[in-house]
Protein backbone atom coordinates (compact mmCIF):
# COMPACT_ATOMS: atom_id res chain seq x y z
CA UNK A 1 0.00 0.00 0.00
CA UNK A 2 1.32 3.77 -0.97
CA UNK A 3 0.06 6.32 1.18
CA UNK A 4 0.18 9.96 -0.12
CA UNK A 5 -0.04 12.32 2.75
CA UNK A 6 -0.66 16.04 2.68
CA UNK A 7 -2.50 19.39 3.82
CA UNK A 8 -4.55 21.82 1.79
CA UNK A 9 -2.82 24.67 0.89
CA UNK A 10 0.62 23.08 0.38
CA UNK A 11 2.25 23.96 -2.32
CA UNK A 12 4.07 21.42 -3.33
CA UNK A 13 1.60 18.69 -2.79
CA UNK A 14 0.10 19.00 -6.45
CA UNK A 15 3.29 18.33 -7.77
CA UNK A 16 4.59 15.69 -5.80
CA UNK A 17 0.67 14.01 -6.27
CA UNK A 18 1.27 14.28 -10.06
CA UNK A 19 4.75 12.36 -10.02
CA UNK A 20 3.31 9.95 -7.82
CA UNK A 21 0.56 9.46 -10.75
CA UNK A 22 2.78 9.41 -13.39
CA UNK A 23 4.85 6.85 -11.88
CA UNK A 24 1.78 4.73 -11.33
CA UNK A 25 0.92 5.00 -14.36
CA UNK A 26 4.55 3.22 -15.74
CA UNK A 27 4.51 1.25 -13.33
CA UNK A 28 1.11 -0.09 -13.89
CA UNK A 29 0.18 -0.17 -10.77
CA UNK A 30 -4.15 -0.78 -9.53
CA UNK A 31 -6.00 2.26 -8.22
CA UNK A 32 -6.20 0.75 -5.27
CA UNK A 33 -2.79 0.59 -4.58
CA UNK A 34 -2.27 3.96 -3.63
CA UNK A 35 -4.09 6.11 -0.96
CA UNK A 36 -4.24 9.43 -0.72
CA UNK A 37 -4.88 11.35 2.41
CA UNK A 38 -5.63 14.52 3.04
CA UNK A 39 -4.90 15.88 6.71
CA UNK A 40 -6.72 18.77 7.95
CA UNK A 41 -5.71 19.12 11.36
CA UNK A 42 -3.43 19.05 13.91
CA UNK A 43 -4.86 16.44 16.06
CA UNK A 44 -4.81 14.35 12.49
CA UNK A 45 -1.08 14.59 12.06
CA UNK A 46 -0.57 13.24 15.65
CA UNK A 47 -2.89 9.97 14.80
CA UNK A 48 -1.03 8.83 11.65
CA UNK A 49 2.67 10.25 12.77
CA UNK A 50 2.76 12.62 9.98
CA UNK A 51 5.89 13.98 9.08
CA UNK A 52 4.86 17.28 6.92
CA UNK A 53 3.15 17.85 3.20
CA UNK A 54 4.03 15.95 1.08
CA UNK A 55 5.24 12.50 2.54
CA UNK A 56 5.02 9.17 0.83
CA UNK A 57 4.67 6.45 2.62
CA UNK A 58 5.09 2.32 1.31
CA UNK A 59 3.74 -0.05 3.42
CA UNK A 60 4.33 2.31 6.50
CA UNK A 61 7.85 3.20 5.50
CA UNK A 62 8.40 6.64 4.40
CA UNK A 63 10.52 6.93 1.13
CA UNK A 64 12.61 9.73 2.21
CA UNK A 65 13.92 8.67 5.69
CA UNK A 66 13.35 4.59 4.99
CA UNK A 67 12.25 4.22 8.47
CA UNK A 68 8.24 4.09 9.51
CA UNK A 69 7.69 8.09 11.07
CA UNK A 70 7.97 8.94 14.40
CA UNK A 71 6.75 12.20 16.03
CA UNK A 72 4.32 14.35 13.70
CA UNK A 73 5.22 17.81 11.76
CA UNK A 74 2.09 20.31 10.63
CA UNK A 75 4.51 21.93 8.19
CA UNK A 76 5.23 21.68 4.74
CA UNK A 77 7.96 19.12 4.28
CA UNK A 78 11.66 20.30 3.19
CA UNK A 79 13.94 17.87 1.25
CA UNK A 80 17.39 17.46 0.08
CA UNK A 81 17.83 15.46 -3.73
CA UNK A 82 21.36 15.96 -5.12
CA UNK A 83 22.64 18.81 -2.60
CA UNK A 84 19.49 21.19 -3.76
CA UNK A 85 16.54 21.73 -1.21
CA UNK A 86 12.82 21.22 -2.37
CA UNK A 87 9.19 20.26 -1.25
CA UNK A 88 8.71 18.47 -4.34
CA UNK A 89 9.44 14.78 -4.33
CA UNK A 90 11.29 13.84 -8.03
CA UNK A 91 9.18 11.57 -10.41
CA UNK A 92 12.06 9.29 -10.73
CA UNK A 93 13.04 9.12 -6.60
CA UNK A 94 8.94 7.69 -6.00
CA UNK A 95 9.71 5.15 -8.66
CA UNK A 96 13.14 4.03 -7.56
CA UNK A 97 11.62 3.61 -4.34
CA UNK A 98 8.27 2.01 -5.17
CA UNK A 99 10.44 -0.67 -7.38
CA UNK A 100 12.72 -1.00 -3.88
CA UNK A 101 9.88 -1.47 -1.05
CA UNK A 102 6.68 -3.14 -3.10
Amino acid sequence: MIEFQYFEGCPNAKTSLDNLMDVKSELKLDDDEIQIIQVPDMESAEKLNFQGSPTILIHGIDIYTGSKPIGNNYSCRVYTFNGIQTGIIPKEFIKDKIEKYR
